[in-house]
């Protein structure tokens, strides 16, 4: 009877399990969407296998239901930097990796870029709400500081940028690819977005970190 007891319980859980991942993905994209005003948790409702009063009973409002929107988006680009083995590479090519692997998570992850995009115009009322984002986005610098101190050490890299800048030019560049897509295409008729531009494009942000990294500001040029 235990057993049988605990195949229930254990499948009540997964159940439990998918029906929260179903809405928190139709969520991401409904909140993506919209923004954080625009969505509709009866839309929301509408388009998974269960209601909005479940939709409460898992997130107890639309504001928890849209931080923990947010808190998935964000792990899963942290999730993508922890999965690069940094310590088996050198440390140019190890931030090259981390810069295309940017690159690559950004510009296919759409619905990331549009809900970064609407939390800066709430301030980051929500973000800021959230100690598992302020935690976990943390590891991002750190990933960074490590690299850039090997190569600080053996001297391939500049001292003089931290790896908080780094991760600017880095995010700044892939984010761009999303958020100015189509006013980028309507004034210069170019898709950024285009699959048979990618290939150069992640290779052009991976060759201007490093020679960022690797210049030597007032250093006499090459003869």
């Amino acid at each position: 009877m235990r057993e049988s007891s605990d195949v229930r319980e254990d499948a009540s859980t997964a159940r439990a399990l998918r029906t929260k991942e179903d809405i928190l993905r139709v969520a991401t994209a409904e909140f993506a969407a919209n923004g954080y005003a625009g969505a509709r948790v009866d839309e929301i409702a509408a388009r998974t296998r269960t209601t909005k009063r479940m939709i409460y009973y898992y997130f107890a409002s639309k504001e928890s239901l849209y931080l923990a929107v947010l808190e998935r988006v964000y792990a899963q680009i942290r999730q993508v930097e922890r999965g690069i083995q940094i310590g088996e590479l050198a440390p140019d090519e190890a931030l090259r990796r981390i810069a295309e692997a940017t690159y690559d998570h950004h510009t296919t992850h759409q619905a990331f870029i549009q809900l970064v995009s609407i939390e800066n115009i709430h301030r980051a009322e929500h973000l800021k709400q959230s100690e598992t984002i302020l935690r976990e986005n943390a590891t991002a610098i750190t990933l960074l500081e490590e690299v850039i101190e090997r190569g600080v050490r053996a001297g391939a890299f500049r001292d003089d940028v931290d790896a908080v800048d780094v991760h600017m030019v880095i995010s700044a560049y892939a984010c761009f690819h999303v958020a100015n897509r189509h006013t980028f295409a309507a004034i210069f008729d170019r898709d950024m977005l285009d699959p048979h531009l990618q290939d150069s494009h992640r290779r052009l942000i991976g060759d201007m970190i490093v020679a960022t990294m690797t210049d030597r500001p007032g250093a006499p040029p090459p003869v």
